[in-house]
């Protein structure tokens, strides 16, 4: 069965993404067709980027780079849970995304965004970074204001049409994540040994 994350992509004191995560896990977990695991960057402790060679490389040198590299490498799609923070995604999630660049690879992703006007402009950035990872953004995404469904901004409370909206999200990350597995390489990590590596998708992670 695909391995699908919910990425928190927000690291912030306060931040609102751990809830709006979790409540994309209550949805997804009516699911049967995908396994669902939430991973939190701030989990990671990543720093701002201090691999000396480039990620394309696959040549990591740092403990929490092999890391992270090994939990993202586990799964066939995302869902990126993304505030917006002037007109982009946060720097926090930014910097997660490029500390690699293999783990991505032909692999599909969705986005909940959330902000002033759902996020909006926060998913179009991370959509442009997705192309030059080769990761296939779905069309369907969410959109959460502050405004509507926060009550006083502080309380999360989606109104409920957001939910098909989570659904209909989903369905295109499961279907493209299948569709695009033909494309994935035996060795899912640059942070594994090759002739350690179990094939794709059978690797057993643990949250």
């Amino acid at each position: 069965m695909l391995k699908l994350a919910v990425i928190v992509g927000s690291t912030r004191p306060g931040r609102k993404a751990l809830d709006v995560a979790n409540w994309v896990m209550d949805i997804a977990g009516m699911r049967g067709d995908a396994i669902f695991e939430l991973v939190d960057i701030q989990d990671f402790n990543l720093p701002l980027l201090d691999e000396p060679v480039p990620p394309s490389m696959g040549q990591y040198s740092q403990p929490h780079t092999l890391a992270w590299a090994a939990r993202i490498a586990e799964f066939d799609g995302f869902v990126f849970v993304t505030p917006e923070y002037n007109h982009g995604t946060s720097g926090a999630l930014k910097n997660a995304i490029d500390f690699l660049y293999k783990e991505w690879n032909h692999k599909a992703a969705g986005f909940v965004g959330y902000g002033s006007i759902g996020g909006a402009r926060a998913i179009e950035n991370l959509r442009l970074v997705m192309g030059e990872l080769m990761v296939a953004d779905v069309r369907a995404q969410v959109m959460l204001t502050l405004h509507d469904d926060w009550e006083h901004h502080t309380g999360f409370n989606p109104r409920e049409h957001h939910e098909q909206a989570v659904d209909a999200m989903l369905d295109q990350v499961v279907q493209w994540s299948g569709a695009l597995k033909v494309l994935r390489p035996p060795v899912a990590s640059a942070a594994d040994e090759p002739e350690q590596a179990p094939p794709h998708g059978r690797r057993l992670g643990s949250m």
